[in-house]
């Protein structure tokens, strides 16, 4: 299926397709299945939200479309690679820093780094110069506002904050696909609106195909396609018009 999916796609090609993955946890002497049969894509320029209640399925989706989270079974076609779970775990190692980028719900920083060294760390294992990633991560901290902040350490500053120096290590890389896991659940409306745009530019301007793993329904405005899943089935998946005037309403 390398036919279809796209390294460097225009907006509309397939970053991602995946077929009848299924996953099982264990759980005292059974399993239980919380992912089965998914066929799942994402397009080079989609804002893609992956909605449902908690224990439905939507985390260990990104988790196995990742290579984070080995699937039973199903395949997984991403970018240049065909199949990627049958690759060595260095080989989806190497995948993941040089073509993905991760945003989680708790920012997942360094408390020593500054903010300028949390990007350039992630820059500088990519192979980039000091001087070049030291250039890379300041224009990436100035293009999500934080300018002023390049010097301040975890501790210094807001929540909001920290989830912008998390999207800049992330979008700094120029990731063909972003995976973001509830990016704003411990956010106000002002700073997870913030974040949602940012999101949304990801994919608008850096072409990137984003996925965005929420229960909050808050931001299908933003969304190009909203996909729905309960209980290891994907229940719904909608194509959208975003909204880039919404306002996000604060909790």
């Amino acid at each position: 299926m390398t036919a279809h999916t796209k390294a460097h796609g225009k907006h509309g090609d397939f970053a991602i397709e995946a077929k009848g993955l299924v996953k099982r946890f264990k759980s005292g002497k059974s399993f239980i299945e919380v992912l089965k049969g998914v066929d799942f894509d994402a397009r080079h320029g989609d804002l893609t939200m992956v909605m449902g209640p908690s224990g439905s399925g939507k985390s260990t989706l990104i988790a196995a479309l990742s290579g984070l989270l080995r699937p039973e079974e199903g395949r997984v076609d991403t970018l240049d690679v065909d199949d990627l779970w049958k690759l060595s775990s260095g080989k989806i190692d190497k995948f993941r820093l040089d073509h993905c980028g991760f945003i989680f719900q708790g920012f997942n920083l360094f408390p020593a780094l500054t903010a300028l060294q949390q990007v350039e760390v992630v820059l500088k294992f990519q192979g980039l110069s000091k001087g070049d990633a030291k250039r890379q991560a300041t224009a990436t901290l100035k293009e999500v506002g934080l300018g002023n902040r390049l010097n301040q350490r975890p501790s210094a500053l807001s929540g909001g904050e920290k989830q912008r120096v998390a999207i800049a290590r992330c979008l700094a890389k120029n990731p063909q696909i972003l995976f973001a896991d509830e990016p704003t659940s411990a956010l106000d409306g002002e700073n997870g609106q913030i974040v949602i745009r940012l999101l949304r530019r990801a994919a608008t301007e850096h072409g990137a195909a984003v996925i965005c793993v929420t229960h909050d329904p808050r931001l299908e405005e933003w969304a190009d396609r909203v996909i729905k899943i309960e209980d290891g089935i994907i229940i719904s998946d909608e194509r959208r018009t975003p909204n880039p005037d919404a306002k996000l309403a604060s909790h």
